[in-house]
């Protein structure tokens, strides 16, 4: 993403997060488009006006995906906490006054959530929440959508998004061949689903 890109997002970002009660703007895209570098980098840019709030702090806990046999498919919809993500930004939206409402984060080295990890201040204009599956109308998060004020769609050519996401796989622990077979019957059966919402995204923002 160049520069004048970045402007741009950040710019039509901090409109959202303007005075006058609290926002929040969703990132959605297949796993490797760079939700979590695009938040990252908007956040930095908002100077203490944004938090991050990842959906990845919804994942089930390793022992209970062991216990559903859904170990395997970590990273389907039904891998998640939706409900409770949705609950969380049922609460972001109508922050108490004074009040600090506590998010999970995903800790990718244990491949753990870790409860309680980001505080968000009632005096942050803006929260930026970055996931799969924002954008997805089925069971449990189909509340989602209505609970953000916008959500962008990022899209990367998979010919770099694929090789990316193995990358990243074996950067975390999995060795080349795992890795490669998880890509593609697990992240790349998701991102399928995923593409599903596209044409329901406020914005499509084209990835490099």
């Amino acid at each position: 993403m160049d520069s004048a890109q970045l402007d741009e997002l950040a710019a039509r970002a901090r409109r959202l997060a303007a005075p006058g009660g609290r926002r929040i703007l969703g990132l959605a895209g297949a796993p490797g488009a760079g939700k979590s570098t695009l938040a990252d980098r908007l956040v930095a840019r908002l100077d203490g006006l944004a938090v991050l709030v990842p959906m990845d702090g919804f994942h089930l806990a390793q022992a209970e995906l062991r216990r559903l046999g859904r170990e395997q498919r970590k990273g389907a919809p039904d891998t998640f906490d939706a409900a409770g993500y949705a609950h969380l930004l049922a609460r972001l939206r109508t922050p108490e006054p004074d009040a600090v409402v506590y998010a999970p984060a995903f800790d990718r080295t244990l491949e753990e959530p870790v409860a309680g990890a980001i505080p968000v201040p009632a005096d942050v204009p803006l929260v930026v929440t970055e996931g799969n599956y924002l954008l997805h109308d089925e069971g449990p998060w189909a509340p989602v959508q209505a609970l953000l004020d916008e959500v962008w769609y990022l899209e990367l050519d998979d010919r770099r998004r694929v090789p990316r996401l193995i990358e990243r796989h074996v950067r975390f622990g999995k060795d080349r061949d795992r890795a490669e077979r998880w890509v593609r019957e697990s992240d790349e059966v998701n991102a399928r689903l995923v593409e599903r919402g596209r044409d329901r995204a406020h914005l499509v923002v084209r990835m490099s």
